[in-house]
């Protein structure tokens, strides 16, 4: 179902859940092409790109929103057509065009005029409110990378590998994200992508700057995780190492202990057996041999 806000001398149209009867009709009434109705239609996250024409434009941006548990991000598509004199979004899990379309309506119903004097200025405000809405997931990122690294140094190993993990996981789709779409705002910008109203350049200048600067981020997080990784990686091996001096130098003692006490288990003649005291030089001797072993290893600092 197609839903239509009037701004002035232009519309705005809305198709929250597309049906073939709407591809239809935007293919018979607004001569869209084809291939462009293809990716409408695809249930796979197509890349971010746009696409121009004769008499319209079609961008496709992502923004990355976190799942139900609030861990792993998932990417949301805003599919946008527009021409002169209209601009038509697509799809239900654009939320924030979705969201800004019913405030739109909302203005309307109100008889309150929505100040935008063109197709190109009304899809920088579509733009700007899915970019203001990747920000603080971008730097949510962030916290969740300084937590880690706050909890390096303590003992909970499988919450800090999983946090890594999951942050890693995490940076790596946000790359997928704003990576593509520094190019489109960059075309943009140098009039690559023409529009349909003048001095517009400032305004996709601006647009290119947070995506720059939430890419600027994504890279320092990255370098960050990749340092709290290798970081947690040569503690894990430091601890290893530690637990097996610790065990290694117990069995140097306790060896030949062992030893002599299976020697003198043994059903043959041996030094001293007959002896009343037998027992207790025995054990002097094992208890001596220990000392002098924790003594030597501490003189060379092994222990």
């Amino acid at each position: 179902m197609i839903e239509t806000v009037k701004l002035g001398t232009l519309r705005w149209n809305h198709i929250s859940h597309p049906t073939e009867e709407d591809f239809d009709f935007l293919l018979t009434k607004y001569h869209v092409h084809p291939l462009d109705i293809e990716d409408c239609k695809s249930k796979v996250n197509q890349r971010p790109k746009v696409d121009s024409y004769d008499d319209y434009n079609f961008l496709i941006l992502h923004f990355p929103i976190f799942d139900k548990l609030g861990r792993f991000l998932r990417i949301k598509e805003a599919k946008i057509f527009w021409w002169e004199e209209q601009i038509t979004t697509i799809g239900g899990s654009n939320w924030v065009v979705g969201k800004m379309f019913q405030e739109a309506q909302n203005q309307e119903s109100r008889g309150e005029k929505f100040e935008v004097g063109s197709t190109d200025a009304l899809l920088y405000l579509i733009v700007e409110s899915v970019m203001k809405e990747s920000y603080p997931v971008v730097r949510r990122i962030g916290d969740d990378i300084d937590r880690s690294s706050r909890e390096l140094f303590e003992k909970k190993a499988e919450k800090v590998i999983e946090r890594i993990s999951t942050a890693r996981k995490n940076i790596i789709l946000l790359n997928t994200v704003i990576k593509p779409q520094l190019r489109i705002f960059l075309k943009f910008e140098k009039g690559e992508v023409e529009g349909f109203a003048d001095n517009m350049e400032d305004y996709w200048g601006n647009i290119l700057d947070n995506y720059q600067k939430m890419w600027d981020m994504v890279e320092d997080y990255q370098e960050l995780i990749e340092g709290l990784s290798s970081t947690f990686d040569s503690l894990m091996a430091n601890r290893t190492n530690e637990v097996m001096r610790i065990l290694t130098l117990i069995s140097s003692i306790l060896l030949p202990l062992t030893f002599i006490t299976g020697l003198y288990g043994m059903n043959i003649d041996l030094p001293l057996q007959h002896q009343a005291i037998a027992f207790s030089i025995i054990i002097g001797m094992l208890i001596t041999i220990a000392v002098v072993m924790v003594l030597f290893f501490k003189k060379k600092r092994w222990m």
